[in-house]
């Protein structure tokens, strides 16, 4: 009775977590989520996910209790999926692989365990699960490694049969997940790529910065203000993918506005700030958080904290030509436009375009200290400029 019992909770908990998986739009968010719960399950120390890409397995997440202290680097990144490795053999047999030891493989499996993260971080793995992650047509899009269970002591068990059958269960619904993310940012990052084509300052790189900025500036307000970790998570989430479209308007303006070197007239500026308008009604229909998000951060993120900024409060699509809309002002303007109008004005700056070089940091701090409480709400400038360090990391980074 009390087996059944624990195995109705556990599946009620898988379905459950899909629930929650579908609703994470960012693969690394996701593959983060995955790996804990799939680590949870079985009380196991740590473990990675490898994607696949081509002909290789490639080591996109590692999470590791007993070494969180500690700087984890793998050189070894990329994985050939074939029978040499045990992720590789996992890969390319579609099928599970336990190894409660790993010093002692039966010979007649080809692959060997390659102690090289053990001998440069002085870990001591000893038993591994190695499960396919097949997606759409039974095709495997990735393996999950869970290693060294562990009990209340901490002493390393074998995996046992119902952590399998759970993890192999878990995998095919975390696969599903993690195809619908992988699509989602697939078709963001085609929409960026388009719009690069258009205009020559919304590059990739751009785009992953300023994602990357208002990600940081969130999470330090979201600390600070006390929010709840599952909101966090849930946020920062939308927000790494929604900032990456913060400019997708601008392809409906014209070439001749967008690569203009010199500065613009005032008509045509005022053509150049409908891209809001344009931006936005790509995700009017507002099915989903994401389109939700998504148009509030392209409709907000030229507003200003004093109420000079534009489009401003608006009813229909278009901006009525005999009376301009009063812009938004201090906390009318949505959060995450406040935040993206920060991360999207420092890259600007910090960044050469076809119309300036970049600004030392210096004078970009300045900028951002004077403009505090006009441009920009001061309580997010102060939390952006006391983690200065992490954006400038995140500059190096998406150079």
């Amino acid at each position: 009775m009390m087996k059944n019992l624990e195995d109705k909770i556990k599946l009620q908990r898988l379905l459950n977590l899909g629930t929650d998986l579908n609703r994470i739009h960012d693969p690394d968010a996701l593959m983060e989520r995955i790996l804990k719960e799939a680590r949870d399950f079985c009380s196991a120390d740590a473990g990675s996910i490898y994607i696949v890409e081509k002909n290789y397995l490639v080591i996109s997440y590692i999470q590791n209790n007993t070494l969180k202290k500690n700087k984890v680097v793998y050189k070894e990144r990329h994985v050939p999926i074939d029978n040499l490795s045990i992720a590789g053999y996992c890969a390319k047999t579609g099928q599970i692989v336990i190894l409660n030891d790993v010093s002692d493989i039966n010979l007649s499996l080809p692959f060997r365990f390659n102690s090289n993260f053990d001998e440069m971080t002085g870990y001591r793995t000893k038993s591994i699960l190695s499960i396919p992650m097949k997606g759409n047509q039974d095709r495997v899009i990735g393996v999950l490694q869970i290693i060294n269970p562990l009990d209340k002591s901490k002493t390393p068990l074998k995996f046992s049969e119902e952590d399998t059958k759970t993890l192999h269960l878990f995998a095919g619904i975390a696969a599903v997940a993690l195809q619908k993310a992988q699509l989602t940012k697939s078709i963001i990052l085609k929409m960026i790529q388009m719009a690069e084509l258009h205009d020559p300052s919304e590059t990739g790189a751009h785009v992953h910065r300023v994602s990357a900025y208002s990600t940081e500036l969130y999470i330090a307000w979201a600390l600070k203000n006390n929010i709840p970790n599952e909101i966090i998570d849930r946020n920062k989430d939308i927000l790494k993918l929604v900032a990456m479209v913060h400019d997708i308007g601008k392809v409906a303006i014209s070439d001749l506005i967008l690569k203009k070197p010199g500065k613009l007239t005032d008509e045509e500026f005022e053509i150049m700030k409908k891209h809001t308008i344009f931006g936005a009604k790509m995700f009017e229909e507002e099915n989903s958080e994401f389109d939700q998000a998504a148009r509030e951060v392209i409709l907000n993120h030229h507003e200003r904290w004093d109420g000079k900024g534009y489009p401003g409060i608006i009813s229909s699509p278009g901006i009525n030509k005999n009376k301009k809309p009063a812009g938004k002002k201090g906390k009318e303007i949505p959060l995450f436009g406040r935040i993206v109008s920060i991360a999207d004005v420092f890259d600007a700056l910090s960044s050469k375009r076809c119309y300036k070089d970049p600004w030392p940091q210096e004078k970009v701090i300045n900028f951002l200290k004077e403009n505090s409480g006009k441009m920009f709400d001061p309580e997010l400038i102060e939390i952006f400029l006391n983690n200065i360090n992490t954006m400038n990391s995140i500059t190096q980074k998406f150079r």
